[in-house]
């Protein structure tokens, strides 16, 4: 039978808030939903049913902050009562919905029902301005006082032991840094995953999260802002209840359905600034000026503007002393300031957490840690078998640090484990870079026509006895593209991991300087 409900939506904006009315909502329909999968659904609604049966279950908490803004929050705990425990925190811009609205079906909650079952409180919070949370949206869910007042909202909760470890990768790590280095006492360590985007300023780095890179702006938060950004966006009415938002969410989880985006042609698009705009996305911090700390308008500033220091970043003058547990990988955008952080905080922590710095370098793209096979294929290379056991050694670190469990797990880990590509293995070193590795110089030579992969550049490891310049054209409307790499988040316009280069070489606008074939094989670790 199909039911109409009538929902009153409260759509907010900066500077405007409007009522509406959406009548006549037909629930059977009136969502978006492909074919369901009918062995998903079972899959999905038995975990449900498992996890009812093991926790107590708190969904549509609205947490308020300082300010009186209120976070969207879910709790799944064990439902033993005469115990305290330990929480896992998970922060997110990202939709966390309990119900797949799509496919009529629980979202699913392995995660949740896992935490539970060792034994911790599972708690997940939407950041300001997405989803069911209030305000507006700034990247890295600044202000630093919503991370603060999120861990002392569960540190108070009768249910606490007082212990709050976090987890995440991407967007849902790299706010965690900078709120470390609040000094929270509840904040008792870390997890963070393909962090780059969190990190401001750090030793040669000035990146300030990865939006430039050699000083010029990176292209992948424009696609990423796209689906982020949004400030105009539904929203319920603040004294709607608990128990409506629940049974609300089940028919709108208030993603946004953004049209889709070819950013592999979009992102031609000039003046840079205007990109947004001419895919007709939503205005927000990219290049619009927003009523957050920062001010937005991100594409408008240079790398030394105080905005950059008025958010949710990390810089170097920020002292992190909770341990940490890092996790990078090779082929992501931000691998060179990620391990800087890490040996910026081995060296500036107190002795007894710089001691309890660990870190992991895997061989994959941006977040694809557990994606890892026997034969893992990265772009067009295989490195071979790749897989850790992420999920072993994460519970073992937090039943160490949260529970005070003495489980050897920091006495059986290296402090730095990497993945060597090539030899296609994990090795262990007590720092970074691996100790004995030794500096190398190499020089740039040619007789000055080094352009395309036929020309005459060279790398030599001796400063050449004559030099000429290499010269190129730079044509803005026929742009060098990236091809493979380090990269993240631009839609179709660059796919991350090792590519053959040979095509993109034969353009005259890319200088190419080749070495001689090695004549043994050389690990390249480092910096």
């Amino acid at each position: 039978m199909r039911r109409k409900i009538l929902w009153t939506l409260l759509l907010v904006a900066a500077g405007l808030a409007v009522v509406i009315q959406i009548a006549s909502i037909q629930i059977a329909s009136g969502q978006r939903r492909g074919a369901a999968d009918p062995e998903l659904i079972a899959q999905r609604q038995a975990t449900e049913n498992e996890l009812r049966s093991v926790a107590v279950i708190d969904r549509k908490l609205m947490v308020p902050m300082r300010d009186g803004k209120r976070m969207a929050t879910d709790v799944y705990r064990p439902k033993d009562a005469s115990k305290k425990y330990p929480t896992v925190f998970v922060r997110t811009p990202y939709n966390f919905n309990f119900w797949d609205v799509r496919n009529g079906a629980p979202r699913d909650m392995r995660n949740e029902l896992e935490a539970v079952k060792r034994g911790y409180a599972f708690v997940e919070m939407n950041e300001r301005g997405h989803f069911f949370s209030e305000g507006n949206y700034d990247i890295l869910g600044a202000p630093l006082s919503d991370g603060d007042d999120a861990f002392k909202w569960i540190a108070k909760q009768p249910w606490s032991n007082g212990k709050v470890g976090v987890i995440g990768c991407s967007s849902t790590a790299e706010w965690q840094l900078a709120v470390a280095s609040l000094g929270n006492p509840a904040f008792t360590t870390m997890i963070p995953q393909g962090f780059g985007a969190g990190v401001g300023r750090v030793g040669p780095y000035y990146e300030q999260g990865n939006w430039y890179r050699g000083g010029a702006v990176q292209m992948l938060f424009i696609a990423w802002l796209y689906g982020e950004q949004n400030q105009a966006r539904p929203m319920f009415p603040p004294n709607t209840s608990q128990e409506d938002l629940i049974r609300a969410s089940k028919a709108f989880d208030l993603a946004q359905q953004s049209p889709p985006v070819k950013w592999s042609n979009a992102l031609r698009h000039l003046p840079e600034m205007n990109i947004m705009k001419a895919v007709d996305g939503p205005q927000g911090i990219f290049a619009d000026h927003m009523p957050v700390d920062t001010g937005g308008a991100m594409i408008k500033r240079a790398p030394n503007d105080p905005a950059w220091y008025k958010g949710g970043l990390w810089h170097d003058n920020m002292k992190i002393n909770v341990p940490g547990f890092w996790f990078m990988s090779w082929y992501d955008v931000s691998i060179g300031p990620n391990l800087a952080a890490y040996n910026h905080v081995r060296k500036t922590a107190s002795p007894e957490i710089a001691d309890q710095q660990y870190a992991v370098i895997a061989p994959t793209l941006h977040c694809s840690y557990k994606r890892a096979t026997e034969n893992t294929i990265v772009g067009e290379r295989s490195v071979g078998d790749a897989r850790l056991n992420y999920d072993e050694l994460t519970w073992a670190w937090f039943d160490h640090f949260l529970k005070g469990e003495k489980n050897g797990v920091l006495e059986s880990m290296p402090k730095v484990r990497y993945y060597t590509m090539g030899i296609n293995k994990w090795q262990s070193s007590d720092t970074w870079p691996p100790r004995g590795a030794q500096t190398m110089s190499f020089f740039l030579s040619s007789g000055g026509k080094a352009n395309t992969a036929g020309g005459d550049g060279a790398i030599t490891d001796a400063a050449p006895a004559t030099d000429n310049p290499d010269r190129f054209e730079y044509d803005p409307m026929n742009p060098t593209p990236s091809y493979g790499g380090n990269v993240c988040c631009t839609g179709d316009a660059v796919a991350g991991g090792a590519f053959d280069q040979r095509k993109i070489e034969e353009r005259p606008d890319i200088l190419v300087y080749s070495t001689e074939p090695l004549k043994e094989g050389i690990e390249v670790s480092g910096p």
